[in-house]
């Protein structure tokens, strides 16, 4: 399978918070103990920083071995001679995110193609930012790169092609432009929309 067209699992499921304070704990690595016996850990939502370029090719790492994973990719225009071409590249640039045990997480991190693994701490809500990134992008939004929102007033798309679909929006801004943000990256994402097709989120 060209590694452009990886087909990842995508299915984003819940989880439980880990922790009431801060958006991620970082996982320290270190040898197991060899006089406990290995359990398998619940599986959690984790962000794999990975090496430079190496995000495709770890997600078809995880794809063989069967850890469900996301890895979000958009199309980018690239240039060879005269021809030009559209790229499939990561939307983060050298994220990926994995739903897996620990076991997982060790197994990601022995490809060496893994600089760190984040463990996200609020699993509802990293789940919640994942499938508005997923749901816009099964309906073709164009995503564009944007500055991550301290504060923002929340929205929600009611009519066309991305209704359901919630983020912030500038209050001082008069470009419709809806910011979906990764608040364990602390990146974020936007979309062109209609100001008419949104309504607030209480």
């Amino acid at each position: 399978m060209p590694v452009d067209t990886i087909e990842t699992r995508q299915e984003l499921r819940d989880g439980r918070s880990l922790t009431q304070s801060g958006c991620v704990d970082v996982v320290a690595f270190g040898p197991r103990p060899e006089s406990r016996p290995i359990v398998a850990s619940p599986p959690l939502w984790h962000v794999l920083h990975t090496r430079a370029r190496q995000e495709k090719a770890l997600a078809k790492t995880l794809l063989a071995a069967g850890i469900e994973h996301y890895l979000p990719l958009v199309g980018r225009v690239s240039y060879r001679g005269r021809r030009k071409y559209i790229v499939q590249q990561p939307l983060f640039a050298s994220y990926l995110f994995m739903h897996g045990s620990v076991e997982a997480t060790y197994f990601a991190v022995a490809t060496k193609r893994v600089a760190n693994a984040i463990r996200v701490s609020d699993q509802q809500r990293f789940v919640q930012e994942l499938q508005q990134i997923r749901l816009a992008l099964e309906n073709r939004a164009e995503l564009s790169p944007s500055r991550y929102l301290e504060v923002g007033r929340r929205v929600r798309v009611v009519g066309g092609p991305f209704r359901g679909i919630e983020g912030l929006i500038e209050d001082r801004s008069k470009v419709g432009r809806l910011v979906l943000q990764i608040a364990a990256l602390g990146r974020a994402t936007s979309l062109e929309i209609d100001t008419d097709l949104l309504e607030p989120v209480d």
